[in-house]
Formats: structure tokens, C-alpha cells, sequence
């Protein structure tokens, strides 16, 4: 008879190879064989929730919780399955009650943390102290506030450097470290990478190859700090922040003299021992600096240092809208950065592009009912289901050959996947949104519940323009409020605080609507008038 471990090795196998219907099986026929073992309704739970399958993994959760309702475990993993899901609500919920029941368990409290940046309903001034208080619990857990250690001479000898991540592999905090690591003048800087996670692959090899690379998977944090300092370090980089295994708590020992967070979190961590937080004018521009612990330094050039994987395709591929002849827009981040507000903003892009599509690609879309909950959450604004595509995982070679299939990528807030940085030097941004001048217009002509233009959803006011959909609100779909409204003036400026160099912007008094076409870089009037000639509508 074949092992619950076997079985699962078997699922594992079949999903890392991509066939995730016998994987699936597999996992669904272990637990109706199993249905009283706690343990392994956890285990089935966490391997279908590793590959997006929310729907068994919350059924095994439930189960578990159900067997042993004192157990916390599965509470635990509901609340990052919500957070996933996009049901920031129920999430918070969650990790409430589990910080009440285990106020100072570090991964339920890393995890509570990150989750907020993901929940539009929590203000900035409430992450920062929720961040603050992170801050001074790790203090206080490692052993109280400690000095700085004394910085060494460098007289003949070279800077030590010091790097900690437990994503040392092929993750996207690997791929970008990677070659960084590599282009340390080995005359003047000693690297030394801290890898906290179980992976190793072919960057570990280059990461290893590049430094002296130290596996502290199973080190404490007093021992993780022990090792720093017998090392020497001068300089110690936090790539992780609070994102999954993080070895932040390390740092409240204060292990080395300096200390900075770096390319793996793009919030304050709250631990006010670091010195620096490494971002750029994009990711922080500014105004920022409220919202940080740490001080802010902005690299020129930008926070991130990518070269192209082995496999990466080495041909730039012909415009999308050259095929199909109509624009595809995309987002593939994660899921749990998607909430009513986005839905709404994105289903205004496709409203006013009329024939456009939009191709979502994220693990979560192998679920069947998170695919049906993410196309109903269009079609209640509006866009009919066949202009929405959901594509689930892929291998990364795969990947990268799918952003051939597409024109434009939609960022999503308040956790953004920075828009501004995917960009190209010579790349731009397409915006366009209702025209508050134009509206205000009609609104002073008394014209305030008559049609301003007819939409699939029915005539729209500018009432509805002004504070959202009227019809959707009263029937209880109160996303469909609005927030805030932009003139042409204001649309600009927010987009050059935003880090944008260049625009160029339309009102479209017909349709009631501001088109904005921005750039990255500079660009001479002549040439940003024939690209806003080209992009622009009439």
C-alpha cells in the first residue's frame, strides 16, 4: 500500500512538472482517504495552496480546523490563503485574532505586517505604526535595545560585505542579487552571502562562487548574529524585509556596525537599527520619507540590477496590436494585490478602449472558482467575460515568451508591482480617465441625472461620473464609489510625482474623458507630439 508520504511526493512531482490535473487528484483522493488525520490535511492543504488551488486548500483547512479546533495551524494558513485571494477583510480578521491568541509568534507577525500592504482599506500612517511596533517587539526580543557595534579600520583590508535572504536561488531576489555579487571588486569588498533557505539551484552555484556563502537554514537568530560578528561584517543587507522567510529578527542583535534593507521589500521593516533603506525617485518619490524608519537613499539608476536569464528570448517580438489588431492590456502580479478599486479602474481602461482585452496570469487562476470570482467581479462592471483572459503558472521560459501576446501592463495598488520600473528607457505610459472639468460642466448646465453617454451598464450621468455608479451602488456594490477625480492639471502632476519625466495630455470633451501619454525620460516637444499623435485617440 502506497504511503501518505509517497502519495504526496508523487502530487509534488506532478505539479512541478506541470500537470496539475493528476495533481490535483491525487491531492483531493488523499484527503477523502484521510479525512480525520490533522496532519495531513495540512500537508495536502499547504501543497495545493502552494500551486494556487484555493478552493481544496481552504476545504483541507477547514478540516483540519474542524478536527482540531485549538490548533492554530490552519487558522494560520486560512488567513494567508484570504490575504491571496484578494479578501483583505477576511485576512485582516484573521491575523487579528491569531495576534490576540500569539502575539509573539515572529511569522505570524511578519505575515500580519506584509498582508497590510496589500489591503487598500489601511492608511499609510497606520502601516507605519503597525511597522514601528514590529520594530520595537524584535527589540525587546532579542534582548533589549543594544549600541552599535564599534566600526573596525579598513588599513589593509577590505570592506566586508554581508548579504541575507533566504530566496539565495532562482527567485526573483536571486536573479537580481546574482550579478551584483559577481561585480564586487574582490581588492576592495569581501562578500558574504547568508543563505536562510532550503533551495539550491544553479544562482545558488553563481551566488557561491561569487562570495563565501554560509548556509544558516537552521540557525537561530542569536546564532545567525553570532556568525555575523565572528565574520566581521561591516556592512549587513537585509534582502527579504518581512516577506516569506526572513531573517529580519537577526538584525534586532544589531549583529553589525551598518546596516541596510535592500531589494526584497519596498516598505519601512519598522527596526529603526538600519541605517538605510536602498530605493529610487520611482519607488519613493518624494514626500515618502514619513512613511519610513529608515532613511531613504535613491539609487540613480534604480533599486533593481536585472540581466536576462540563459533562456530569455533574444529577439524583441512584433507588437501585439500588429496581430490581433486590438490592444491587449496585463497584469501578472500577484493576486492578492487585486481589490474592488483595481477591478474598477481596470474595468474603466477597458470601457474606454472598446475592443481591448486584458490577460491575467497568476498561480491562483488554476482554482476554477477564483477564475469565476475574478471574470463575475468584470462582468458586474461592465466588460463582458470574453475580453478577459486568466492564465494560470507556467515555467519562466514559458513566461517570458507570453509578453509577446501583449501591448500594455496595468499596475495594481496600493501594492504596486512597479510600472515605472518594467518599463523600457523608451518606453510609456497610456492613462485616460473621466475629465472632472468636463462633467463639472454639464453639472452647471443642470444636467446633473441626464445621460452623459450610454455604457453596457446603461446611461451614465454625471452624477454616477462624480461618486461612482449609482445603479451599482444602491444594489450594494459599494466599490463602485469613487475616491477622487483628476482635471488634465492634476492627472499631470501626479504622474511627475509619481516619477515620470515627460507627458503630454487631451481632453476629450465628446467623451468626457483625459488622455495622458508620460515617458520615463526626456523627450523634445516634436517627438512627444508624434507620439501623442500615435497613441492619443482623436
Amino acid at each position: 500500500m502506497t504511503s501518505t508520504p509517497d502519495i504526496l511526493s508523487l502530487a509534488r512531482r506532478h505539479a512541478e512538472s506541470g500537470r496539475f490535473a493528476e495533481f490535483q487528484g491525487l491531492c483531493q483522493q488523499l484527503a477523502a482517504d484521510c479525512p480525520d488525520e490533522l496532519p495531513t490535511q495540512l500537508d495536502i492543504g499547504a501543497l495545493l495552496f502552494g500551486y494556487g488551488f484555493l478552493t481544496d486548500a481552504r476545504t483541507c483547512y477547514e478540516k483540519a480546523q474542524t478536527l482540531a479546533p485549538t490548533d492554530l495551524r490552519a487558522q494560520v494558513n486560512l488567513a494567508n490563503l484570504a490575504r491571496d485571494a484578494g479578501e483583505h477583510a477576511e485576512a485582516r480578521r484573521l491575523y487579528t485574532d491569531l495576534l490576540r491568541q500569539l502575539p509573539d509568534h515572529p511569522v505570524i507577525r511578519r505575515n500580519a505586517l506584509t498582508s497590510l500592504e496589500y489591503d487598500p482599506e489601511v492608511p499609510d500612517a497606520e502601516r507605519l505604526v503597525q511597522a514601528q511596533a514590529w520594530g520595537a517587539w524584535a527589540i525587546v526580543r532579542a534582548g533589549g535595545i543594544r549600541p552599535r557595534p564599534a566600526l573596525q579600520p579598513l588599513q589593509g583590508r577590505p570592506l566586508r560585505i554581508g548579504y541575507v535572504s533566504a530566496d539565495l536561488c532562482q527567485h526573483t531576489v536571486g536573479l537580481f542579487a546574482k550579478d551584483v555579487l559577481k561585480t564586487h571588486d574582490s581588492a576592495r569588498v569581501q562578500v558574504l552571502a547568508y543563505s536562510a533557505g532550503q533551495v539550491q539551484d544553479w544562482v545558488s552555484n553563481e551566488i557561491r562562487a561569487a562570495s563565501t556563502f554560509r548556509d544558516v537554514a537552521s540557525f537561530d537568530d542569536a546564532a545567525l548574529a553570532d556568525q555575523i560578528r565572528a565574520d566581521g561584517i561591516d556592512v549587513l543587507i537585509d534582502l527579504s524585509g518581512h516577506t516569506a522567510g526572513s531573517r529580519l529578527t537577526a538584525f534586532a542583535h544589531r549583529p553589525a556596525p551598518v546596516m541596510v534593507s535592500w531589494l526584497g521589500y519596498f516598505a519601512t521593516t519598522g527596526l529603526p537599527y538600519l541605517d538605510a533603506v536602498l530605493l529610487d525617485d520611482w519607488h519613493a518619490p518624494p514626500g515618502t520619507e514619513a512613511q519610513f524608519v529608515e532613511p531613504i537613499l535613491r539609487l540613480p539608476s534604480g533599486r533593481f540590477c536585472y540581466q536576462p536569464v540563459p533562456w530569455a528570448p533574444t529577439e524583441v517580438a512584433a507588437p501585439a496590436f500588429a496581430r490581433n489588431d486590438f490592444i491587449t492590456f496585463c497584469c501578472f502580479n500577484n493576486t492578492a494585490k487585486f481589490n474592488a478599486g483595481v477591478f474598477d479602474a481596470w474595468a474603466r481602461v477597458l470601457q474606454a478602449v472598446p475592443n481591448a482585452r486584458l490577460i491575467l496570469k497568476w498561480r491562483t487562476f488554476n482554482d476554477a472558482v477564483f477564475r469565476q470570482n475574478v471574470t463575475q467581479a468584470f462582468v458586474d462592471r461592465g466588460i463582458a467575460s470574453d475580453r478577459i483572459e486568466l492564465r494560470g503558472p507556467s515555467f519562466h521560459a514559458e513566461l517570458l515568451k507570453e509578453y509577446a501576446d501583449l501591448d500594455i501592463a496595468l499596475d495594481p495598488f496600493p501594492f504596486t508591482g512597479g510600472l515605472l520600473r518594467v518599463l523600457k528607457p523608451e518606453g510609456f505610459l497610456v492613462v485616460t480617465c473621466p475629465d472632472l472639468q468636463a462633467v463639472c460642466q454639464m453639472v452647471a448646465e443642470d444636467k446633473l441625472n441626464d445621460a452623459a453617454y450610454i455604457s453596457q451598464a446603461g446611461p451614465i450621468t454625471p452624477l454616477d461620473i462624480l461618486y461612482g455608479h449609482g445603479e451599482a451602488l444602491a444594489g450594494g456594490h459599494h466599490y463602485m464609489a469613487h475616491k477622487t477625480g483628476f482635471t488634465l492639471k492634476t492627472l499631470t502632476q501626479v504622474l511627475h510625482a509619481a516619477g515620470f519625466a515627460t507627458s503630454a495630455g487631451k481632453r476629450r470633451l465628446r467623451g468626457l474623458d483625459l488622455w495622458v501619454v508620460a515617458c520615463k525620460g526626456p523627450m523634445d516637444e516634436a517627438a512627444l507630439r508624434a507620439l501623442a499623435g500615435k497613441v492619443l485617440p482623436g
